[in-house]
C-alpha cells in the first residue's frame, strides 16, 4: 500500500458533477409529477405533443403551463431530461370495421362481374369506410351513382344476369316517394335488388350521440336539408366547400358499424349478401 502525501487529485474524480446530480433521461408519462427547475411550476403531465416537443403540466390549484421537452425538470428533487414516450406497437386488427373477421390472406381478389351501385358521393364514402375491407375481400366493387332517375336505363344498359348481378342503394327509399316509385319500376327484375335506408339523407344514417346530440333536428321543408343541419349546429353552411367540412366531421366520428343505424346497416349487408350470392 503506497500514502500520497499530497493528498488526491481534485480533478482525478467528476468534479464538474452537479450538485444534486446528473439529469437521466425520463419518459413523460402521463400521471407523472415533475418541476420545471427554473420556474419552480410543480405540475401533472397532462399532455405530451410529440411534433410540438413540448408537456403539459397542471398543479394543483388546476392551473396547466406548457414548457420544452428536454433538460430542465426535477422529479423527485433530480434532475432529469423529459423525453417523448416510447409508443406502444399497434396491436393488430382482428375484425374489420363492419365487424367481418380478417381472413389471414388479405389481397383483394379480382372483382366480380356484379356490382353495387350507391347514390350519393356521401353515401358511397360511408360505404367505403365501413366495408371497404370487406367488399375487397369478396372482389365487390362499388360504384358511385349520382342519382337514380336515369336508373331504368342504367339498369337496361347493365343487363344483369345470374352471374352478374346488380343492386342498388338508394336514399330516402319510403312510400310515396320519388325513390319508391322509381324502384317499383324495377321490381320484379331478375338479378336486380334494390334497396333503400328511410333517411332524408345518408347524414341520418350516423347515430346522433356520435355527435354529441340525443336526436337529428327536423328541418322544414322550406330549407335545403344539409345547410339547416348545418345552421342548427352553427356550422357555416354558405357553399358547398361548407358543406362538404361538415360531412367530412360527421365521417370522422364513424369507426365501426357500431356508429350506424340498423336500417342502414341491413341494407348495406343484404347488397353485399345480394352480390355475393353463388351462381347457380
Amino acid at each position: 500500500m503506497t500514502f500520497d502525501r499530497y493528498g488526491s487529485d481534485v480533478l482525478g474524480g467528476d468534479w464538474r458533477k452537479p450538485p444534486r446530480g446528473r439529469s437521466t433521461e425520463q419518459p413523460a408519462d402521463l400521471g407523472l409529477v415533475v418541476e420545471e427547475a427554473t420556474s419552480g411550476f410543480v405540475g401533472e403531465i397532462m399532455k405530451v405533443e410529440r411534433d410540438l416537443g413540448t408537456v403539459e403540466l397542471e398543479n394543483r390549484h388546476l392551473t396547466r403551463r406548457t414548457f420544452p421537452l428536454g433538460p430542465g425538470f426535477l422529479l423527485e428533487g433530480k434532475p432529469v431530461v423529459l423525453v417523448a414516450p416510447v409508443r406502444a406497437a399497434p396491436q393488430k386488427a382482428t375484425r374489420t370495421a363492419s365487424g367481418s373477421r380478417i381472413a389471414v390472406d388479405t389481397r383483394a381478389k379480382v372483382a366480380l362481374p356484379s356490382r353495387i351501385y350507391v347514390e350519393g358521393r356521401h353515401d358511397a364514402e360511408l360505404v367505403e369506410k365501413v366495408w371497404g375491407d370487406d367488399l375487397r375481400a369478396e372482389g365487390v366493387a362499388v360504384e358511385y351513382l349520382g342519382g337514380i332517375d336515369d336508373l331504368p336505363a342504367i339498369v337496361r344498359d347493365f343487363a344483369p344476369t345470374n352471374e352478374r348481378r346488380l343492386g342498388v342503394l338508394v336514399d330516402h327509399l319510403v312510400p310515396g316517394s320519388k325513390e319508391s316509385r322509381i324502384a317499383e319500376q324495377l321490381s320484379g327484375q331478375p338479378h336486380v335488388l334494390v334497396v333503400g335506408h328511410p333517411y332524408v339523407d345518408v347524414w341520418q344514417a350516423v347515430k346522433p350521440e356520435r355527435l354529441g346530440i340525443e336526436t337529428w333536428p327536423t328541418i322544414p321543408r322550406s330549407v335545403e336539408w344539409k345547410k339547416g343541419i348545418c345552421a342548427s349546429f352553427g356550422w357555416p353552411h354558405q357553399d358547398q366547400a361548407d358543406i362538404a367540412r361538415a360531412w367530412k366531421h360527421i365521417l370522422s366520428r364513424v369507426d365501426s358499424y357500431t356508429d350506424l343505424e340498423p336500417a342502414f346497416l341491413g341494407r348495406v349487408e343484404e347488397l353485399i349478401d345480394f352480390a355475393t350470392l353463388p351462381t347457380d
